[in-house]
């Protein structure tokens, strides 16, 4: 195991005992890259924390040839990284400064990377330690399959062929695991049944049809006859082939994988099972901005984009972050905290913080609020209630209610705040009134009020601008109408500022001067929100109430106001770009079905309604629920999974109540094969049948996109710095390293899908190892998103700086002679050009026009969301309402308060800056830093409680009264940590920062071949609360959820403390 020893300077060292690895080869301890990278690895990065490593000569660190620009991974923001390499090893690593996310102003992207080898730009403690992250001896390098049952963490190691065999193949594959002697496990080559895409295109016509009940289910068997042994359940083929029955869910995963991924699984296997962990991070934001962005074409919502807004930090005057805390995270400090720090000391920058704990962000703020957790809305609602009593909104731009109108204000986004909204008979509102209602007009338009007289609403007419009248209550043709700002009005109303105060736990006075504030800086001000506010069971209304605040003052696209993200496209298809990946799709499958998350799709409209409530939710208005794959295969509904892949994500550590998932994957009937593809043995991987080692962030490729805060259009690049950690394979005759690629291309060579192999991209375009798919992608940066906007192409000087500085990579990675081969003689010194930069980043002064956004929305904002509102919740039955309401938390999900009396406290979490949530315990130089967290836990409380500070105590709930992780392998995990007594947190909260507390992870000892593998208890110090946190009681496998949103809920849980 690691061991721990004192350098010069007092910080951690951390070396090997490597004793305990040369037991088996399975590990980067104990594999013979031991003698060369790690040992050098070690050596040279205590040289480098020594400053010795010039010794008397010229500083390597600072030569260009040495480094290597590219994308941290230690979190989701993805700072761009300059990667410092000393015979082959990274021994230092910086922000790249060409990149917005780690330099205000960044730098010109014309700089070159020799001029810029000298300049550093920050980075955060998690980004610098990323180096131990590659290098962790713990590490898996060989194929690990399961050899006792779930969980035991017994493992053998097998050649990787054998293991692509075994899973496409199937067979009893277990059957020296006692109790699984006769087990069969379905291999993917009898899960991938459907495999003719004309075929299912006309199954899926045909199931479309019973579902719309134009086709019974006897009349589609009879129609269909010969190939009902192809789908799941022919009395439901709405379900879909039984390829669906593969799902591939993932944890963190960017663009370049993310395509890759859904290539395999979607376009070439069939299935429609790709799911994502976006609701396990602030589900509710993204799908709130989904709703809020739909717009109307032929006839229908549609098209709404999973994103969110955030201010611009480096030019509001006013802020108020809610349930965020960016000098901590939220895409993310090396971004946010020079602006913010700017702003504060010139006098430019005010802010306010809405958050129950006292943290960093709220030790520099103005006016700090401690909210109750789940009452976000509450106090947004009295934001709204004051803002319009006191006629503080901007009325032009709320009055525009179409394209024209927006235009000729100088607008560059408009609401539907006027348009006229009728009511039903129990006086809720319902669906938009359409002008054909009233004989306005034939085509399908809305409807506003202008000076009492109704006027037809095209939102996207660009000649004839309509505005309307804001505050309507009316019948028009005998049709009870209200406006959408009347209805917002009212819903403000419901409560008065003082009540919405005692609801939210804070001060009315506090309420009045942060609307007085918020609406005294123009369009330069906004409310910045986050996972605080969306990870409730109201997290969808808690996040619109709050958009809605910042649309009363029209702050959306306006420098200082609210901005979205803007990446230069990677996937292709746009002017100019030469390689549409999607389109370069032989053979593509047509999948079709139910989703085994029973996403996009309404319950009522399927082949398994039978009333109120469904056996689960549904989600119609939401994705890539990370909750709900686990369980949802544990209940089999909508149907029965039969393998399940998963990448990069520990749904058991990183899911409130993730124990839940622990019996069912551990039982290998609920989930037949389990696979897995990761760097380590993890909490929910140590159930796997399967590990595939895969490559760290700095082995691969990934398109990272970009964060709502940052202004100019970006796209950083994630590309290999290092030789690959893992042990090499063959695939279609090529040698690579072990990976996801290797894994995925394989079992596609394997069993022949279409879209791999010699003629993947079409005739005589291979796609036979991973570069083949990312370079394109990297070409289609360089070439931009229209015509003429490409990069310029890479000097002779640059040209033979990039090859230097990739001496130290085999040819299993870098091979200049293919890379140029696969894009192109004409595109090669373009790409080059972006490689050599990480990335393309636009100018700094191109990312403003004068007062308003470059990279714009710009489209129609949705104050009242008509396809919500007319989406029914398949546990009531009743509709979703389709704007800001309170709705008080938490709720369980037939909508019914749990009150968990006799648990006094409410438990919530939050991030320090030098962990993220699970996946930085192998980074000892941040163990240093803060080697276990703690339950913190206000004064009073402490007092009445009798507790003090620096005792252990134990967190239960009424969904966990014993307080343990149950690991179903005959151990039980108290959930037991020490106590910290503070005044900055609201009396009745405790908290707890998430990252600590592991039982896996290298952090427990395991068997592999046989011989025991010790683990390092550094990384398990700490607790891990996440099991505490509420089951949901109607489900009783997973945790709460907004059904609406679909986040999955962290914030809503009354727990106990007590002694232990």
């Amino acid at each position: 195991m690691t061991t721990e020893r004192e350098t010069s300077n007092g910080c951690q060292a951390w070396y090997l005992d490597r004793r305990n690895f040369l037991k088996t080869g399975a590990f980067l301890g104990g594999s013979a890259l031991l003698a060369g990278q790690l040992q050098s690895a070690m050596d040279l990065m205590g040289r480098a924390e020594a400053q010795t490593l010039a010794g008397g000569g010229a500083y390597p660190l600072a030569k260009p040839e040495n480094i290597l620009y590219s994308v941290c991974l230690q979190c989701n923001t993805g700072c761009g990284i300059k990667a410092k390499v000393v015979n082959g090893v990274v021994v230092k690593i910086d922000g790249n400064p060409l990149d917005p996310m780690n330099l205000t102003p960044h730098l010109p992207y014309k700089s070159s990377p020799f001029d810029i080898a000298t300049y550093d730009a920050i980075l955060c403690p998690k980004g610098q330690a990323g180096l131990q992250s590659a290098y962790d001896p713990y590490r898996i390098v060989k194929v690990l399959k399961r050899a006792g049952k779930r969980g035991s963490n017994e493992w053998v190691t097998i050649p990787f062929d054998q293991a692509v065999k075994e899973i496409v193949e199937g067979g009893e594959l277990f059957k020296n695991v006692p109790g699984e002697e006769n087990r069969k496990v379905a291999g993917l080559k009898e899960i991938w049944a459907l495999r003719d895409p004309k075929l299912a295109k006309a199954l899926a016509e045909d199931a479309k049809a019973v579902q719309a009940k134009k086709m019974t289910a006897a009349e589609f068997k009879a129609k269909n006859a010969e190939h009902l042994g192809l789908l799941i359940d022919p009395e439901h083929p709405d379900l879909g082939p039984r390829n669906n029955q593969f799902v591939f869910a993932w944890g963190r995963l960017k663009a370049g994988r993310g395509d890759f991924i859904n290539r395999f699984t979607k376009d070439a296997f069939g299935s429609v099972n790709a799911h994502g962990h976006t609701t396990v991070c602030q589900g509710s934001l993204y799908f709130s901005g989904k709703a809020m962005s739909e717009q109307y074409k032929e006839g229908k919502w549609t098209g709404g984009a999973k994103f969110y807004w955030q201010a611009d930090t480096g030019n509001s005057e006013f802020i108020i972050f809610v349930g965020a805390s960016p000098l901590e995270g939220n895409y993310g400090p090396p971004l946010r905290i020079p602006k913010i720090t700017e702003g504060l000391t010139s006098g430019r920058l005010r802010i306010a913080v809405v958050d129950p704990r006292f943290s960093k962000t709220a030790a520099k703020a103005w006016r700090w609020l401690p909210n109750k957790p789940g009452t976000e809305g509450a106090l947004a609602l009295a934001l709204i209630r004051w803002v319009i009593d006191n006629q503080r909104f901007d009325a032009r731009f709320l009055a525009n209610a179409n394209k024209a109108a927006a235009k000729a204000d100088g607008e560059p986004t408009w609401t539907n705040a006027a348009w006229l909204v009728k009511l039903e008979k129990d006086g809720a509102p319902g669906a938009f009134l359409r002008a054909k209602e009233i004989g306005l007009s034939e085509k399908d338009l809305f409807v506003v009020l202008k000076d009492g007289k109704p006027v037809a609403v095209d939102p996207y007419d660009e000649a004839n601008a309509v505005e309307g009248d804001l505050f309507v209550t009316a019948e028009v043709s005998g049709i009870k109408v209200k406006s959408g700002l009347q209805l917002l009005k009212e819903s403000a109303s419901a409560r008065t500022i003082e009540e919405w105060a005692d609801i939210a736990g804070v001060n009315a006075r506090d309420i009045v001067d942060l609307a007085t504030e918020f609406t005294s800086h123009g369009k330069k001000a906004a409310a910045d929100i986050h996972r605080g506010v969306s990870q409730h069971t109201n997290g969808f209304y808690n996040v619109v109430a709050w958009y809605a605040l910042n649309l009363l003052i029209g702050n959306y696209d306006w420098k200082g106001g609210m901005i979205k993200a803007t990446a230069y496209n990677a996937a292709g298809g746009r002017e100019g770009q030469p390689f549409p990946i999607g389109k370069l799709m032989p053979g593509k499958a047509a999948p079709f079905g139910i989703s085994s998350i029973r996403h996009d799709v309404k319950y009522e409209d399927t082949t398994l309604f039978s009333g109120y409530p469904a056996k689960r939710p549904w989600f119609p208005l939401s994705s890539d629920l990370y909750q709900e794959i686990v369980p949802s295969a544990g209940d089999a509904y909508p149907y029965p999974i039969k393998a399940l892949f998963l990448y990069m994500g520990s749904p058991v550590y990183s899911l409130p109540a993730g124990h839940t998932n622990i019996p069912i994957l551990a039982d290998v009937e609920k989930v037949p094969l389990f696979v897995t593809s990761d760097i380590v043995i993890g909490e929910t991987s140590m159930y796997a049948d399967y590990i595939f080692p895969d490559l760290s962030y700095l082995e691969r490729w990934e398109f990272h996109g970009s964060h709502p805060s940052v202004a100019p259009k970006i796209q950083p690049v994630r590309q290999p710095v290092i030789a690959p950690i893992p042990e090499a394979a063959k695939v279609f005759g090529e040698e690579m390293p072990i990976s996801l690629e290797a894994l995925l291309l394989a079992i596609a060579e394997r069993l022949g899908l279409p879209g791999f192999g010699k003629d993947g991209f079409g005739p005589g375009q291979p796609f036979t190892r991973p570069e083949d798919f990312y370079l394109r992608m990297v070409a289609n940066v360089a070439a931009g998103d229209r015509a003429g906007d490409e990069v310029p192409d890479a000097s002779d000087e640059e040209v033979k700086l990039f090859l230097a500085s990739r001496r130290h990579l085999p040819k299993t990675v870098f091979d200049a002679a293919r890379w140029e081969q696969i894009v192109g003689t004409g595109l090669w010194r373009k790409v080059i050009y972006v490689l050599n930069r990480g990335g393309r980043f636009q100018d700094a002064d191109k990312a403003y026009d004068g007062e308003k956004a470059a990279n714009k929305y710009g489209t129609l904002i949705n104050l009242y969301q008509e396809k919500t509102a007319k989406t029914k919740n398949a546990m009531t039955g009743k509709p979703f309402p389709g704007l800001a309401t309170y709705i008080p938390a938490p709720q369980d999900s037939l909508g019914r308060p749990i009150e968990d009396r006799g648990y006094d406290l409410r438990l919530i979490t939050f991030r320090e800056i030098s962990h993220t949530k699970s996946r930085t315990a192998a980074d000892y130089w941040l163990l240093h830093l803060l080697p276990e967290n703690s339950v913190i836990m206000n004064e009073v409380d402490a007092k009445r409680l009798g507790f003090k500070d620096g005792q252990t105590v134990k967190l239960t709930s009424a969904s966990n009264p014993e307080g343990v992780w149950d690991l179903k392998n005959g151990q039980k995990r108290p959930i037991a940590g020490k106590l910290r007594v503070i005044q900055g947190i609201r009396p009745g909260v405790v908290a707890f920062s998430l990252g600590h507390g592991h039982w896996a992870y290298g952090s427990a000892d395991v068997r592999v071949d046989g011989k025991v593998v010790k683990g390092d208890p550094r990384r398990g110090k700490g607790l891990h609360a996440n099991a505490a946190l509420r089951v949901d009681p109607v489900l009783g496998n997973t945790c709460l959820s907004d059904l609406t949103g679909g986040s999955a809920v962290f914030y809503d849980t009354q727990v106990k403390v007590v002694k232990v």
